[in-house]
């Protein structure tokens, strides 16, 4: 399952991830003037009335002896999406250990367990009302997923001018991430990188 999405994912069938892309933003967009119950309706309708008028198609095709009457669907019939006793709870485990993840640093966060760390988030959270006055949840979801069959892609095309910038970035963060810590710290001054640090001289 998990190559079947990266297949999408990196266009490897440039039709089935053209279909799925489009119609994931086309659903999506037409949350911005209908309800989700009545988009998944509407779709589920005409994906039903597609497959049946397919499968009526081939049928026909077969019995007037033009066909060999193997099921137009067989493919996507045949797909095992089904997990074992074992995946399901692995993956329930994961699930788990994931939102008490999630949780606990939360906790710290909200409780200020690091004072530089709630002091980021409370900037980060900050920033989020801002966005959240340009543009909504829905709004970010369809940027989400062009992002994903997007970036991926880039990435692998411009791989090494990526991450030459991605380094640059983190230098700068790594430098603002370390004034802030000898500022929290009581502003002294950076170690020396030599080692054993600069003897001082005495007169």
């Amino acid at each position: 399952m998990a190559s079947k999405v990266m297949e999408l994912i990196y266009w490897k069938d440039m039709e089935r991830t053209g279909m799925v892309l489009t119609g994931l933003v086309v659903g999506l967009l037409a949350l911005f003037q209908l309800s989700i119950i009545t988009v998944l309706s509407t779709v589920s309708l005409a994906v039903v009335c597609f497959t049946i008028s397919v499968r009526i198609y081939y049928q026909l095709l077969y019995v007037l002896s033009w066909g060999d009457g193997v099921h137009p669907f067989k493919s996507y019939l045949d797909l095992d999406i089904s997990f074992s006793g074992e995946q399901a709870e692995l993956y329930m485990q994961k699930a788990i250990v994931m939102a008490l993840s999630a949780a606990d640093a939360l906790k710290r966060l909200f409780f200020v367990a690091n004072l530089l760390d709630s002091i980021k988030f409370l900037a980060l959270m900050y920033l989020v009302t801002f966005l959240g006055d340009l543009c909504n949840g829905l709004t970010l979801l369809i940027i989400g997923v062009i992002a994903l069959f997007s970036l991926p892609l880039f990435y692998r095309q411009r791989q090494e001018y990526v991450d030459s910038v991605l380094a640059k970035v983190q230098a700068q963060v790594e430098n603002i991430r370390d004034f802030f810590q000898r500022l929290a710290q009581g502003g002294g001054p950076p170690p020396d990188p030599t080692p054993g640090g600069a003897k001082p001289k005495f007169q």
